[in-house]
């Protein structure tokens, strides 16, 4: 959606068309404009991203950033962020504003994953877990273990260094620890020095 699109919808209208409960994050109809809308029912469908779409007039809407402008009275410049990875809870409290590489960093494991924690992979051939990280759109290899919790720590450890709390608040690998791990201290340590060589690394990109 474009900045001309925004504009096409004030506030004032959208609040005519539509009320919004924040504690639910449901959008209902309040007037009729068609036959096949009627007043009070719940308006938006789930599209095939899994967000909730709204129609308003002309424009399709995706409903968080409706929800945003409801309350808050603003388009959102950049992204919103569902934080609990949920795109169809659109409760203002489960929203909010950030930059698209920290929308990234909130996404959840691939479907492929298999270890069931983002950035850990098994090898069959060589029979270790690698703990990864992505940074500036570059994979960084964190290191091989051969005990999964230890491949988990380093990708959480790595990741709180590089201050992703705030980003990726349901991060696999803090769940993972939280629920699972005790033997988290050795860990932290080696992923500090893991962090320190990838700092060094990203100094020399940048000379280059």
């Amino acid at each position: 959606m474009n900045h001309l699109e925004k504009e096409k919808l004030t506030h004032e209208e959208l609040v005519r068309q539509l009320d919004y409960d924040p504690l639910t994050g449901i959008f209902i109809r309040k007037i009729s404009n068609n036959q096949s809308v009627k007043i009070g029912e719940i308006a938006g469908y789930k599209n095939s991203e899994g967000y909730i779409a709204i129609r308003v007039n002309t424009t399709q809407y995706k409903a968080h950033r409706l929800a945003w402008f409801y309350v808050y009275c603003y388009f959102p410049e950049n992204d919103i962020d569902h934080i609990d990875r949920v795109k169809h809870n659109n409760r203002i409290s489960n929203l909010r504003e950030v930059s698209r590489s920290c929308n990234i960093k909130n996404a959840g494991n691939r479907k492929d994953n298999k270890s069931g924690v983002k950035g850990v992979t098994f090898s069959k051939r060589d029979r270790y877990w690698t703990a990864m990280i992505a940074i500036n759109q570059k994979t960084k290899n964190l290191g091989t273990f051969k005990d999964f919790d230890d491949a988990v720590c380093c990708r959480l450890a790595v990741e709180q260094c590089l201050n992703w709390e705030g980003c990726d608040s349901c991060s696999p690998a803090y769940q993972y620890v939280k629920n699972h791990v005790r033997k988290i201290s050795i860990a932290v340590g080696s992923s500090k020095d893991v962090l320190k060589k990838i700092k060094s690394e990203e100094v020399i990109e940048l000379n280059e």
